[in-house]
């Protein structure tokens, strides 16, 4: 299921449970179109994508300085992140180690 953050307000509530994958994304970013392609081949993950043109305080708290950015929580704690452009290979092993 492919999210978009649509409220700054709504971001904890919708991270706080559960297992998400968070895209850090901007429209105008090539490699970040390319991953959400890859992004929306997988079928059994949670993916919330934040616009960081549009939340720029959020992925900044993230320490976001480069995109695409993909971090996985678990109940709102990051257990992983990655920078850059991933195939759906490389997507699924990131999640699954």
């Amino acid at each position: 299921m492919i999210k978009y953050l649509e409220n700054e307000s709504d971001y904890k509530a919708i991270v706080n449970e559960g297992v998400w994958l968070i895209d850090f994304y901007a429209d105008w970013c090539g490699p970040c179109k390319m991953l959400g392609g890859e992004l929306e081949k997988l079928t059994d993950v949670n993916i919330l994508k934040i616009n960081t043109d549009q939340y720029t305080d959020l992925a900044l708290s993230y320490g976001v300085m480069s995109i695409p950015a993909i971090f996985i929580l678990k109940d709102g704690e990051v257990i992983k992140k990655s920078v850059g452009y991933k195939t759906y290979d490389e997507l699924k092993a990131f999640i699954e180690e």
